[in-house]
């Protein structure tokens, strides 16, 4: 196995300080927007999964790209996140936004290897023009039974990105952070499964919903960063007529 990559915090930019100096936070807060049941189906599925050997290790890149300086509130007009849409045809999480990421290789250099080798094998990044800054604590994923760990990264300019492989991605894009943090684009979706219903927060875009895991993670960043704004939490839709409501052509994020 290759030597792990360093992780250097100091290299991010003054406006993602309040991020990641309370790092720690966001594993809490994560947990606090998933309701017990699901965080006690989850963990019923981690130890299933680790009993039977089909549990992998996985790691997913949390891209922030933008200038160093931050604008009067703290963030910048220009800053990004890069965000993929699964392709429609895959076994697990089809057609869902996702951070770039997957299954750890042997040869991967620690979870940062593996999140810079999927990212560059998804997206076609050069990853020299990243630098990976903190990891977060794993998480796990049912059903794909990935054990996740996410990789916050940052770039002043990552250079171009674009589709690889289309029958794995559908989309890749850097998403202004701020749409994210718009509340107009804020809801939360469900859906019923073996009779329970489970919630979370999301994010409607004009190319893409997110939801799900990446949705939780983002959710949760805005909140630690202190970028979250308030917006109408009664705004819950189910997932199917969430999705019905991405446009189906092109435009701005």
């Amino acid at each position: 196995m290759s030597a792990a990559v360093p992780l250097t915090p100091e290299a991010g930019p003054p406006w993602l300080r309040p991020l990641l100096d309370n790092v720690d936070e966001l594993r809490g807060i994560y947990r606090r927007h998933v309701p017990p049941e699901i965080l006690a189906t989850i963990s019923d599925a981690n130890t299933h999964a680790a009993a039977t050997g089909t549990r992998r290790d996985a790691a997913v890149l949390v891209l922030f790209s933008g200038p160093q300086h931050a604008a009067a509130d703290g963030l910048p007009d220009e800053a990004r996140l890069l965000v993929t849409v699964r392709a429609s045809t895959l076994r697990h999480h089809a057609g869902q936004a996702a951070f770039p990421g997957g299954a750890s290789d042997p040869g991967d250099a620690g979870p940062v290897g593996t999140a810079l080798r999927e990212a560059w094998e998804e997206t076609g990044i050069e990853t020299s023009r990243l630098q990976p800054l903190v990891t977060l604590e794993r998480m796990f994923i049912p059903p794909s039974n990935f054990h996740v760990v996410p990789v916050l990264a940052y770039s002043p300019d990552p250079g171009p990105v674009t589709v690889v492989d289309e029958a794995e991605t559908a989309l890749v894009t850097h998403v202004p952070v701020r749409a994210f943090v718009n509340p107009e684009n804020r809801l939360t979706v469900y859906r019923a499964e073996r009779g329970r219903r489970y919630a979370g927060p999301a994010f409607l875009l004009n190319q893409m919903l997110v939801w799900g895991f990446t949705g939780q993670v983002i959710s949760a960043m805005l909140d630690v960063a202190g970028w979250a704004q308030r917006w109408n939490s009664d705004n819950v839709v189910e997932l199917d007529e969430a999705m019905a409501m991405v446009p189906t052509t092109g435009g701005g994020l």
